[in-house]
Order: structure tokens, then C-alpha cells, then sequence
């Protein structure tokens, strides 16, 4: 027992407690035998040799005392925590405490020192295993929870069929997309820290040279970026590039790779030429029937070049760019940054979900790779490009749309103008589609090339006479200076995307199909508003109805937009008058503008804003009722930014039935017999409820659907295309 000396402890002494010495006393005569071993073991770095068999030995000698001591002295109730308070207190004692304590317990330096190493070791192995454990818990939960959103996606039921829906269907709500694209993203992240990981492995020394740590932190992520779930960067930068060449061929090649077609004038892909030209695999093996859709559309923009690259590498406007198509829009990760401030090699993984303005057409979603190279001076490329192995990581169901080399290849034609060549080439899963919509989605017009052309083209010349000060009065009647303009304006486009927002197929809507007093399907939808001063506070209901009527598109849409005949079809304006008291010119078609109109009665007044848009191929009325006090507001230039407003309207597109040559037709020539039938989508919007709180009754879906009927056998009246 005199092993130890606790009558006079040191001044200064961080191992102050004799218990604390006692304790740690018999660990190390009780571990004498193995002391050694264990040191030869755990050396650190820079140390020479293990313990010495002398140490060990003296140690061994004094055996019997330390038994004894640590029985009466350390028991395993209480050794535990004194040991751990001891190393809480200082877990890397230095040579001199080391010193100190191996006098105190009459241990060798060597082995004190060991004793805190191991302690280390075993401190470090206990928090790893903890960590270990919390993250097998949190995967485990992830998977409980995939698997239920899954199981919630597959008892679904379609609300056009009545049938089990499963994710296939698209029949997915806007938290369950928005939770795939956050889980993508994650995806994309922990495939970086994975390559991390497998470069500085965890058993790794981390006591080493400060310098290879710094250089690690100096690098940029990307350096050890494995790519998209499992794919190099390498590889990915590899099959863009080679994206990028097809894209490039495809967009200047004529014949055989291209072939105009005698009766619509449009360009039809040789597929035999293509598969020649390209060495493509039959990537249809093991999968369910596909259809290839491919075209090219070439115009000039009236937007510079820069503006219109950086509209297409940032989502968001790029989605503002094209609100009748892309519904959705992210960018999930970023492979390459590219050289700023152009973007020029940028590359990175985006979503996107496609739609049309009608709930009859499924939308398509789509993870594809968008690579933007600068090819000279005055050219641009951008081309998207479906990449192996990403959907089916993401969701198998998201293979069902992939994108083959598309895109468009800008030339800067000087004074504010681009020359844009647009080829979109799909390899689509054939699906039920509604018969309404069967031609012209079959045909590959509906997500072709021209209809994304036409809504580039109506977007850019929208934003430069949003932009011009030089507006000649003619253009822009009612409203007399230039901030008023660019307000009506302004509040006239966000009416337009709600209104696109509102009428697609998009997991943001539930639909449900009623059938209207004039026998036509309607869809129904309805939503809460809580605290978006855009529109109306409390419940929303939006009914929308599609229909085919035997008239040109160009016919439907001048009737629908004038004034003069709005009270033929417009039951809110009960038969009377309607005045235009401002007229904005938005573009160099007449049919390109925005309108305040004045609905007269005997009781009151009703001012309505309406937007109407038109192109070479499809053709919107959007309006909404205005408080008056809040417009005029507008008018003298005040920001219309939380000015409640909730549009209904109408879009038309041609039937897709191009038995004649449709794009060699002027749409200001009126013999409305060589154009064929237009597809007619209605939509209105109703505010229920000023409570949110409130639930959705019968009588508000009975209120909209007879605003709907009422309108559409109106419409049917007025053209003479009665049923029957």
C-alpha cells in the first residue's frame, strides 16, 4: 500500500483528488501484464518503440498490492466516473504533468501517456459508434417515410378513370414533387461527401501534416465531385459535349436528315438518316413502347444575347420565360459553374414539369442536364440532355420523358436581335391520352419546337415594349405617363402566369370531373389562399372545361378579345354595354395588348383588366375583375404588386389537324376554312369564402359550373356551332 503517496499531493496539481490517483493507481497495476502489448499497439506518431519489458515487469512485481488496492479503493461503481472526470479534466496532459503523475502512482512516464491515449482511442470509438447509431435511426426513418409517401401515391385513385393511380399517373400532390426534387437534391450532395469520404477515408491518420488538410479545404468540392448518383464528372462533362455536336448537327442539317413535309410545311425528322448519322442504340430494350417526337423551329427575338443565355441558365426565369409550358422548374445541382459572369461551360442537373393549359393532358416530367458553351463570338449554344441512371435514382416513374439532345443555338444578329434555331427531340412512354388532345400531342406539337419558339418569340417582344420610353400614343391610350404604363403592365403579366398557374395539369391542383348543365366534363379544383396578397384571402375555386369548336383559331380568339361583343358571351356583364377606357400595345400583332374595359349596368359599374396574347400558334384572353379605387391607383403609376387579383380566361390552340399548310398562311387572312378547328380551354376563378377556414360547399361548385355552362353555350351561340 506504499505504493502511493497521498499524504503531501503537490501544489498545482490538476490530479489534486487522491482517489482520482488511487484509481488510476490500479488500472495501470492491474493492466501490468498486458501493458506492453497494449503499448506496442496504440505508439503515436513520432514515439520510438513500445513499453519496456523492465517496466512491464516492474509492474508484475508489485501485482499483488495493486489487486488489492483497486478492490478496496476503485471499485467498478466508482472508478468508472472518477476516471472519466480525470480525463474531462485534461485529456492531453503534457510532459510535465505526465512526469508529475508517473511519480504520484510510480508508474513509468510511458505508461501514463499510454493510459491517455487509449483513453482517446476508446473515447472516440464510444462517440463513433453513438454517431453510427443516430444516423442508422435517421435512415431508417427516411426509409419509413419513402416508403409511405410511396404507399399513399400508389392508393391514389385517378379522378378521370375512377381507376388506382400509381406515380406513373403524375397523379403526385405539389408536396410529394417538391419532396422528390429535395430528395434529388440531397442525393446529388451525399454523392460529394461520399467522394470525400473515399478520398480521405475514416481510418485515415488525422494527426498528420496540417498542409494535405488546408489543401483539402482550398480545393473546390467539385474536385472530388463523383457526379450524378454514381456517374464521373468526367463522364457527365463527356455525353454534354457530345450532347452539345448532335445538337449543333441537328440544328444546321437539311436533307435526308431533314425532310419538309408537301402538306403542313413543317420539318419531319428522317429517323433511319438519324440513327445512321448518330450510331444511336436502341435505347427501347427492357422498356415499355416509346414514341420519338423531334422537331426544329428557326425565327429571330428581339432580346440581346446575354439576357437571353442567363434566361435559360436560371430557373426561375426561365419558367417566366415559358409560363404556358414549364409549370415547374429547379435547379437540382451544379456540376460546373462555368466562367463567370457569362455562364459559358456551365453545366448543371435541372427538373422540370411540362404542361399544357388543360387538365385533360398529363404533364411531363423531366431531370435532364443543360450545358451552355459560348461557340464564337457572336454564337451561343444551350442543349439538355437526358443522362442514364439519374430518373431511375430519383424515381423509376420520371424514365417515362427523357430528353435527347435538344436545345437552341443563338447568333447575335447586333442591335438587340437573335437569330434562334430550336430543335426539341423527345423519347416519350405512349400514354392514354384524352381524344380532344390525341392530334395535336401525338403529332409532337404540343411540346415541339414551334410551340416553344412562339412563346420565346411573344416573350421577348412583350419585354421590350415593357422596356421601350419611346411609346407612341396610339399604343398606349388612356394611361398618360410611362410608370403607369409599366405598372398596368406589370400587373397584367403576373395575371397571366396565375392564370397558367391555375388551369394545367400540374400536381399543385387536385381535379375533380363534374359534368356541366350543357353536358360538357368539367374539371374542378379548389385551394386556400392564407397570406398571398396576389389574390383574394379565403377559398378558391377554379372550374375549368376543354371543348373543340368547328372555327379557326384566329376567329375564336378575335371574338373572345373584343370588347364590342363581350356582352355576347359574358353573363357578369349582363347584356349590357362595354366600354375600353385604356388600350396598351404589348407587341406588333393588333391582338397583343392589354385592356381596361368598363362593364355598365344600372346598379353599377364593373372594371375589368384583360390580357390578351397571341402567336403562330397559340392564342390566350385572360381578365379579372379590378377594385376601381386599386386600378386607377395603378394607373397613375403606383406599384401593383399586392393588388389582389384572381384571373379566369381562356386559351386556344389549333386541333392539330394540319390536312392543309398551315405555317404558309397569314393569320390576317380571313379565309378561315384552310385552318381547321380550334381546342377551346375555359377557366374560371371564384372566391368562396373570405375565410380561409372555410370548407368548400356544393352550392360554390354549383355556382361555377353554371358560370361555365352559360359561357360556353353563349360562345357556341354567337359562332353558330350549335350542337347538333
Amino acid at each position: 500500500m506504499g505504493v502511493v503517496d497521498m499524504t503531501n499531493p503537490p501544489t498545482k496539481d490538476f490530479f489534486a483528488s487522491p482517489a482520482l490517483s488511487l484509481s488510476l493507481a490500479g488500472i495501470f497495476r492491474d493492466a501490468g501484464a498486458t501493458a506492453a502489448a497494449a503499448a506496442s499497439m496504440e505508439v503515436e506518431e513520432g514515439d520510438e518503440g513500445s513499453v519496456g519489458g523492465g517496466e512491464g515487469g516492474g509492474s508484475g512485481n508489485k501485482k499483488d498490492d495493486t489487486v488489492e488496492i483497486s478492490s478496496e479503493n476503485s471499485g467498478p461503481g466508482r472508478s468508472r466516473s472518477e476516471d472519466d472526470l480525470l480525463f474531462k479534466e485534461s485529456p492531453h496532459p503534457d510532459e510535465k504533468q505526465r512526469q508529475q503523475l508517473s511519480k504520484q502512482l510510480g508508474l513509468a512516464p510511458r505508461q501514463v501517456k499510454f493510459w491517455f491515449q487509449n483513453r482517446r482511442t476508446q473515447i472516440k470509438a464510444i462517440q463513433e459508434r453513438h454517431e453510427n447509431s443516430l444516423l442508422k435511426q435517421e435512415l431508417e426513418k427516411l426509409r419509413d417515410e419513402n416508403k409511405a409517401m410511396r404507399e399513399t401515391i400508389n392508393k391514389a385513385c385517378c379522378l378521370n378513370c375512377g381507376m388506382a393511380a400509381t406515380s406513373k399517373d403524375g397523379s403526385i400532390t405539389a408536396e410529394e414533387q417538391q419532396l422528390r426534387i429535395e430528395n434529388a437534391k440531397l442525393k446529388a450532395e451525399i454523392e460529394k461527401l461520399r467522394t470525400v469520404i473515399g478520398k480521405y477515408p475514416s481510418g485515415a491518420s488525422t494527426t498528420g501534416s496540417c498542409s494535405a488538410g488546408n489543401d483539402q479545404e482550398n480545393r473546390s468540392s467539385l474536385d472530388f465531385y463523383t457526379g450524378i448518383f454514381g456517374l464521373e464528372k468526367s463522364r457527365i462533362m463527356e455525353i454534354v459535349k457530345q450532347a452539345m455536336e448532335e445538337l449543333q448537327k441537328m440544328a444546321t442539317a437539311a436533307e435526308p436528315l431533314w425532310v419538309r413535309s408537301v402538306e403542313t410545311g413543317r420539318e419531319i425528322l428522317n429517323y433511319d438518316e438519324y440513327v445512321k448519322e448518330f450510331s444511336v442504340e436502341n435505347s427501347s430494350n427492357g422498356r415499355p413502347k416509346r414514341s420519338i417526337e423531334a422537331s426544329r423551329e428557326t425565327g429571330v427575338v428581339f432580346l440581346d444575347l446575354p439576357r437571353l443565355v442567363q434566361s435559360f441558365m436560371d430557373a426561375n426565369q426561365w419558367k417566366e420565360m415559358f409560363p404556358c409550358i414549364v409549370s415547374k422548374a429547379a435547379t437540382v445541382d451544379v456540376i460546373s459553374h462555368g466562367e463567370a459572369p457569362n455562364k459559358n461551360g456551365a453545366v448543371q442537373l435541372m427538373f422540370a414539369e411540362l404542361q399544357m393549359l388543360t387538365p385533360l393532358v398529363p404533364t411531363r416530367e423531366v431531370y435532364f442536364v443543360r450545358y451552355c458553351k459560348k461557340l464564337s463570338s457572336e454564337e451561343w449554344a444551350i442543349v439538355d440532355v437526358s443522362i442514364d441512371k439519374v430518373e431511375e435514382n430519383i424515381d423509376a416513374s420520371l424514365v417515362k420523358c427523357r430528353k435527347r439532345p435538344s436545345g437552341c443555338i443563338i447568333q447575335d444578329k447586333s442591335n438587340g436581335h437573335c437569330k434562334v434555331i430550336w430543335v426539341e427531340h423527345l423519347e416519350c412512354q405512349k400514354s392514354t391520352v384524352h381524344t380532344l388532345y390525341r392530334t395535336i400531342v401525338s403529332s409532337g406539337l404540343a411540346f415541339g419546337a414551334r410551340h416553344w419558339m412562339a412563346t420565346l418569340q411573344h416573350q421577348c417582344e412583350r419585354l421590350v415594349f415593357f422596356m421601350a420610353t419611346n411609346v407612341p400614343t396610339k399604343d398606349s391610350t388612356g394611361v398618360a405617363t410611362l410608370a403607369g404604363r409599366k405598372s398596368i403592365l406589370k400587373l397584367a403579366q403576373r395575371m397571366t402566369w396565375s392564370f397558367c398557374h391555375a388551369t394545367g395539369a400540374s400536381s399543385f391542383h387536385t381535379w375533380n370531373k363534374v359534368t356541366s348543365k350543357i353536358g360538357e366534363d368539367i374539371r374542378v379544383s379548389s385551394r386556400k389562399n392564407l397570406n398571398d396578397p396576389g389574390e383574394p384571402l379565403g377559398v378558391i375555386v377554379c372550374a375549368v372545361s376543354s371543348i373543340w369548336l368547328p372555327v379557326s383559331p384566329t376567329l375564336l380568339f378575335d371574338f373572345l378579345r373584343d370588347e364590342s361583343r363581350r356582352n355576347e358571351w359574358d353573363i357578369m356583364s349582363t347584356g349590357g354595354p362595354v366600354q375600353s377606357i385604356a388600350n396598351l400595345a404589348k407587341g406588333k400583332d393588333r391582338g397583343n395588348a392589354v385592356t381596361i374595359q368598363v362593364m355598365k349596368s344600372k346598379e353599377n359599374s364593373v372594371w375589368v383588366l384583360q390580357d390578351s396574347c397571341t402567336n403562330s400558334f397559340e392564342s390566350m384572353v385572360v381578365f379579372a375583375p379590378v377594385d376601381i379605387t386599386g386600378i386607377q391607383s395603378v394607373i397613375t403609376g403606383c406599384d401593383s404588386s399586392n393588388m389582389a387579383i384572381l384571373p379566369s380566361g381562356f386559351s386556344i390552340l389549333p386541333d392539330g389537324l394540319e390536312s392543309r399548310p398551315l405555317v404558309i398562311t397569314s393569320r390576317h387572312e380571313k379565309s378561315n376554312d384552310t385552318e381547321g378547328g380550334s381546342l377551346l380551354t375555359i377557366a374560371f376563378q371564384i372566391l368562396t369564402n373570405s375565410s380561409p377556414t372555410a370548407k368548400l360547399t356544393m352550392e360554390s361548385v354549383e355556382s361555377v359550373n353554371t358560370i361555365i355552362s352559360c359561357t360556353l353555350r353563349n360562345i357556341k351561340t354567337s359562332l353558330q356551332c350549335e350542337d347538333g
